[in-house]
């Protein structure tokens, strides 16, 4: 019964708290227990489900492996936005650009003490999300099944959270799905808040050649407080923009259009030698964005074709594309 835009205010200002106090020292910390969390609320729920539909750890491997909603190689309709080459190319893409182009991310391996540490964490950090999403599909499996079983008429993002607190499965599934839906949460919105904060204070607003140090504490304080506020306006748009579609399937729709610009200016970057019209580069990514949602939405009709997640690439070449044509005649 609480409005959800007095959650997300709460929830934002103990997140300014906390990284108010230390910055990326209390991320690196708070982030270890809440994946801590988070892993133990899958864990929970899924050993609770198991038993509750009469899986023993033997059977539960060949059931999830012949469910209908294991499918994950779709070759039957090339035009389909889940033929599987679509999928493995624009995901492998999504990867480079969330996870080794962006600051949110990167951040904690930039306090890594060398180089070294840093590739280790990228290693095991690969490695465990593998893992951790395997068991993340097999949970959905598994609540989809049990909703079945049990009448429940809830779907996609409603779905766990109505098996969790319905009280079927007990207290411990209900208050370890609270500390994981938390955990999951926080650990998502703190480290981009930080990432956001130290992003603009030095690469837009460059306060670290302009300003003395106290006046540069000033300005990311005040840069803090209003980026706490501009993810709260954020939150709200998405929640209400999607309605009641797939969360996470529309994360990775937006994330084709907000990092196509930043896969492209990479791209440019690392394989070709040219110097840009700074000014014009801001153009470039706005516009590349907007032409490639222009394409996606016309797609079928033009081409016979559904580019799903795909337009991340197409994005990114549109940049490319508008950066080589921004090119200074100075190198």
């Amino acid at each position: 019964g609480v409005p959800f835009y007095v959650t997300v205010s709460i929830t934002i200002l103990l997140i300014w708290l906390y990284t108010f106090k230390s910055g990326i020292n209390t991320i690196v910390w708070t982030d270890t227990l809440q994946t801590l969390f988070m892993l133990l609320a899958l864990g929970i729920t899924i050993v609770v489900i198991s038993e509750d539909l009469n899986f023993s750890p033997v059977n539960i491997i060949g059931y999830l492996s012949e469910s209908e909603f294991s499918k994950m190689f779709f070759f039957e309709d090339w035009r389909s936005r889940d033929y599987f080459f679509k999928q493995f190319i624009s995901g492998a893409f999504i990867a480079i650009v969330m996870t080794g182009l962006d600051q949110d991310m990167m951040q904690k391996n930039l306090t890594c003490r060398n180089l070294k540490d840093a590739q280790k964490n990228m290693f095991w950090f690969t490695l465990v999300l593998t893992v951790v999403n395997f068991f993340f599909l097999a949970l959905g499996v598994l609540l989809t099944d049990y909703a079945e079983i049990n009448g429940i008429t809830e779907r996609k993002d409603d779905l766990f959270p109505a098996i969790a607190t319905s009280g079927e499965l007990g207290i411990g599934v209900a208050v370890f799905f609270i500390l994981g839906l938390i955990a999951a949460a926080y650990s998502s919105a703190d480290s981009a808040l930080t990432a956001l904060t130290t992003s603009f204070s030095i690469d837009i607003l460059d306060i670290e050649k302009k300003y003395s140090e106290e006046k540069q504490v000033k300005i990311r304080k005040t840069i803090h407080i209003g980026i706490s506020l501009l993810l709260i306006v954020v939150m709200l748009i998405f929640k209400y923009a999607i309605a009641d579609k797939s969360v996470i399937n529309e994360l990775f729709e937006f994330a084709g259009y907000t990092y196509g610009p930043l896969l492209g200016l990479y791209t440019y970057g690392l394989f070709t030698k040219w110097n840009v019209k700074d000014k014009l580069v801001p153009v470039v990514a706005i516009l590349s964005p907007l032409l490639s949602y222009i394409i996606s939405i016309n797609s079928l009709v033009w081409f016979g074709f559904e580019f799903g997640f795909f337009i991340l690439i197409l994005n990114g070449l549109l940049t490319f594309l508008g950066l080589v044509l921004i090119r200074s005649k100075h190198n």
